[in-house]
């Protein structure tokens, strides 16, 4: 029943009841749906006392025994106290900018993220206690919280979103659970997965210490790592090389966007996509080997790397992005390969 527990589909249920005499009458233990039910699977829980409900379009059930639900996708925290009224559970619960409007500035215990301009123009807003319960601060969540002066960030938090203290131009003092690096222009944080923000304007103090200029080029990426966010190192001008360690299975889009001065890189084994502007315009890069586990290529991936003299094209590459080799120094030497497609060479934008 435990193990029976991780299938995801009714057919699993029937085969191990079919296949194994001594595990016949499993279904009928269940009390809750361990599966999204339709029509046809519902039948075989005859005993459901709690409904599951996984996604938002799942088909509801409210016949026999059930008299409780458990509601597994995300909702608003106005949408939970109204299941919690009628004895339902929900599970993963967001403040919105509606919920903050109605419920005020205090974020409640229960709420696991913070959605999308959550505290938009909180032009009142100071100071805020952001509880350990919150994984996700989404984007532009604080932007333009002119009187916000300082933000403690607990280690529960593994995303930052977009603009997420955008215009914050009170903002002074920040403290960070889980820092791992700081430069002039951004933090990094968060293992495994080394996300980037950047530093509000007039930040002054992380940790209660002063903020640190490094050279962005000092940067070793732990081999506790296991991916490299969104933007990360977008727009470090003075990164000359980089790397990545066989931890790494994934490059966010914009990864390496802009990195001017950036002349090497070492792409491990461990990837099989180079995303949306992942090297964009990184114009001293002069070489670059594409291992055999690269399967994709995303659009934009080395648009405008002038310097690029020399890059190998993989027979294992099935899809080539647009534009991703529009502007690159061996542009015309690549236009000879027949395997890649001329979108390839389209300027876009």
């Amino acid at each position: 029943m435990i193990t029976s527990m991780y299938f995801n589909d009714i057919k699993d249920f029937i085969n191990l009841e079919i296949g194994i005499k001594r595990f016949q009458g499993n279904i009928e233990r269940f009390h809750f749906n361990p599966i999204t039910l339709n029509e046809y699977s519902r039948k075989f829980f005859p005993n459901i006392e709690t409904f599951h409900i996984y996604k938002y379009n799942d088909k509801i059930f409210n016949d026999g025994r059930i008299f409780k639900k458990v509601i597994w996708y995300l909702v608003s925290y106005s949408k939970y106290l109204k299941e919690k009224e009628q004895g339902n559970i929900c599970k993963n619960i967001k403040y919105t900018k509606s919920d903050r409007k109605s419920y005020g500035n205090t974020i409640p215990l229960e709420v696991k993220s913070l959605g999308y301009e959550c505290f938009y123009e909180c032009s009142s807003l100071t100071t805020i206690n952001i509880p350990t319960s919150i994984t996700k601060l989404g984007d532009c969540c604080f932007n333009r919280c002119s009187s916000l002066t300082t933000i403690k960030i607990p280690s529960s938090v593994s995303e930052i979103g977009d603009g997420c203290f955008y215009e914050c131009k009170s903002l002074t003092s920040m403290n960070i659970d889980n820092l791992q690096y700081i430069s002039k222009e951004r933090i990094f944080m968060n293992e495994p997965v080394l996300v980037r923000i950047k530093i509000p304007e007039n930040l002054q103090t992380i940790n209660g210490k002063n903020i640190e200029k490094k050279d962005i080029n000092e940067f070793i990426i732990p081999s506790s790592i296991t991916k490299l966010g969104k933007c990360c190192f977008y727009e470090c001008p003075t990164l000359t090389s980089i790397n990545i360690p066989s931890s790494i299975s994934k490059l966010g889009y914009e990864c390496f966007d802009g990195c001017s001065s950036l002349k090497s890189i070492k792409i491990p084994s461990s990837i099989n996509k180079i995303g949306f502007n992942c090297f964009n315009e990184c114009s001293s890069l002069t070489s670059i080997n594409i291992p055999s586990s690269i399967n994709e290529l995303g659009n934009y991936c080395f648009y405008k790397c002038s310097s690029l003299k020399s890059i190998n094209i993989s027979s294992s590459i099935t899809s080539f992005g647009d534009g991703c080799f529009y502007g690159c120094g061996c542009e015309e030497e690549l236009k000879k390969n027949k395997r890649i497609p001329r979108n390839c060479f389209d300027r876009g934008w």
